[in-house]
């Protein structure tokens, strides 16, 4: 009998998923659309939940769920209002990020197929970009995740 080998430790467990983020955070932060959804400064505590999320998504550890319980991405991204140029930008800050990586072709895919079906899923309104305003009060355009506890992830 052997032992499947995740997806996660395939491409090399905590420390890709890390660089992944932290190299799409790096276009998120300069980003006209996408940075104004962060309430805060700093980008990290959101980078953080979107790193745990990834990696226990693709067979890593539990923390995320274990910190804030099942995922709901829909649920979680309700409250903003994702048109398809939020979702390009997301996608295209993502598509370098992934090309940082220098995956193998078929990790490169199976990542990536993932990342746009999940972009995708988060569209909630075809509004042009400028917006709308959640039940919060603050324009949010994009789709990245907040480090607010009422905020998407």
């Amino acid at each position: 009998m052997t032992e499947q080998t995740s997806f996660y430790d395939e491409i090399g467990g905590m420390p890709t998923f890390r660089r992944l983020v932290d190299a799409f955070y790096r276009g998120v932060a300069s980003d006209e659309v996408l940075k104004p959804m962060y309430p805060e400064e700093d980008l990290g505590p959101a980078a953080e939940r979107l790193t745990l999320f990834l990696a226990q998504y693709w067979g890593g550890p539990t923390t995320y769920s274990e910190r804030r319980g099942h995922p709901r991405l829909r649920m979680r991204h309700q409250p903003f209002h994702v048109n398809p140029d939020a979702r390009d930008r997301w996608l295209s800050h993502m598509r370098a990020a992934v090309d940082e990586l220098e995956l193998s072709p078929l990790h490169e895919a199976t990542l990536w197929d993932y990342l746009q079906r999940a972009a995708l899923a988060m569209v909630n309104t075809f509004e042009p970009t400028g917006i709308g305003t959640p039940s919060g009060g603050r324009s949010t355009p994009g789709l990245p995740v907040s480090s607010r506890s009422d905020s998407a992830d």
